[in-house]
């Protein structure tokens, strides 16, 4: 079946995909509430809002929250980045109630304890501490905050330890009365499942959402600075960005071919270049990052401190060739794994879920898979080459670790 699409009367979308041949739903509640819409002193409430709602919600405890859908072999999550927070779950079809009522309760009746969130500060403490100690994960922290300095869209999604201290109960409640409201929050359900019965489930559960639409984040101004950090660290870690088109952009298709024909996979021409031909690193890779307002051409590549300017001069003479000389050749492949990863992502409910869930907060519709696949397939070799050059004609942000000097670009 296709997918369909309810608004209820207080402004909740309910959506669906049916997939034929499954047993299993899984459904999620997606709201518009991430890191990109916190105020500077509250910098990571969103992420720690996400996990104090398993502390006890409704009628049951975090260990009642735990048992509700272990119970009766589902699973439940939660993810927050930059521009939203999710809370999921992955159920036998005849549990998807159960599965809607535990998330339900998770927004509308969160226990929000003070004890419960001390607990919970230190362990998104010791989180932020592993990430800190992880220079492949954090330096992307760094990039975006070079991209986006002094803005909400650069801060780390985990905030920082003046920022956890500072959230109290009061602004947890607060943040859920400000930020979930019916009219920002889309329920979605793929699997195993009949759209007018979750209609009717999430219009029961849900009634009580307030109605109404959050206020748009900040637009989002690429500035393009740099930030260096451990200078004395073993590795050395090297970062860069330019300003790519939002999602949904008429463009976008060709920024993330361009990227894959830059640096996704073993034949890209950065792995090709950097670590077969010149071995001056292990990883390299590219990727393109679109928010609805905003989006990052990024490089990546890990290196010996001692190969860091001769890697970071090969990856800007690469970057900047591919703009000129992509061939023919290498489009197709680039489609080919673009077409693969969407249709490969497609073969889980969970998949079938986030997709319906990205095209609605994209596109304002239900895109079928095979217009995306049309559109990949309708872009010409001479719009990528365009789509690369207009990126790499913007400022260029850059986030180094271990690296003492860094090469001007």
């Amino acid at each position: 079946m296709p997918m369909q699409l309810t608004t209820l009367p207080n402004g909740l979308r309910v959506a669906s995909r049916t997939m034929p041949g499954i047993e299993t739903v899984a459904v999620g509640l997606y709201a518009e509430a991430g890191a990109r819409h916190e105020p500077a002193r509250l910098n990571g409430i969103a992420h720690l809002y996400e996990h104090m709602v398993f502390k006890g919600a409704g009628p049951r405890s975090a260990r009642e929250i735990s048992e509700a859908i272990e119970d009766v072999g589902g699973d439940l999550n939660a993810a927050t980045d930059r521009e939203g927070t999710s809370f999921s779950a992955t159920l036998l079809a005849e549990h998807l109630p159960l599965g809607i009522e535990v998330i339900a309760d998770m927004i509308l009746a969160p226990h929000f304890k003070a004890d419960d969130l001390a607990r919970e500060k230190e362990v998104v403490l010791q989180e932020l501490g592993e990430a800190r100690d992880t220079p492949s994960d954090i330096i992307f922290d760094d990039l975006w905050m070079a991209a986006f300095p002094d803005q909400p869209i650069g801060r780390s999604v985990l905030g920082d330890e003046a920022s956890i201290a500072a959230i109290g109960v009061d602004d947890l409640h607060a943040w859920r009365k400000e930020r979930y409201r019916a009219g920002s929050l889309t329920l979605v359900a793929a699997g195993k499942v009949d759209h007018g019965a979750l209609v009717a489930v999430a219009e029961e559960r849900f009634a009580s959402l307030p109605e109404g639409r959050i206020a748009a984040a900040d637009t989002a101004r690429f500035a393009g600075t740099s930030r260096a950090s451990r200078p004395r660290a073993d590795q050395a870690h090297l970062a860069v960005a330019w300003p790519a088109p939002a999602a949904g952009e008429a463009d976008a298709h060709g920024a993330r071919l361009f990227s894959d024909i830059v640096g996704a996979g073993a034949s890209s021409r950065l792995f090709q270049a950097v670590r077969e031909d010149r071995g001056l690193a292990y990883s390299v890779w590219s990727s393109v990052q679109t928010y609805r307002d905003a989006g990052l051409l990024y490089l990546y590549a890990a290196t010996a401190r001692r190969e860091a300017t001769a890697a970071s001069a090969l990856i800007e003479d690469v970057v900047r060739d591919a703009a000129r000389t992509a061939t023919p050749r290498e489009l197709e492949r680039a489609k080919a794994q673009a077409k693969a990863g969407l249709l490969m992502s497609l073969e889980t409910s969970w998949g079938q879920a986030n997709y319906v869930a990205r095209v609605l907060a994209i596109h304002g519709r239900l895109v079928p898979p095979a217009e995306l696949v049309a559109q990949i397939d309708a872009v010409t070799l001479d719009e990528v080459r365009a789509a690369g050059a207009a990126m790499l004609a913007g400022t260029q942000a850059r986030a180094t670790i271990g690296v003492p000097a860094v090469r001007a670009a």
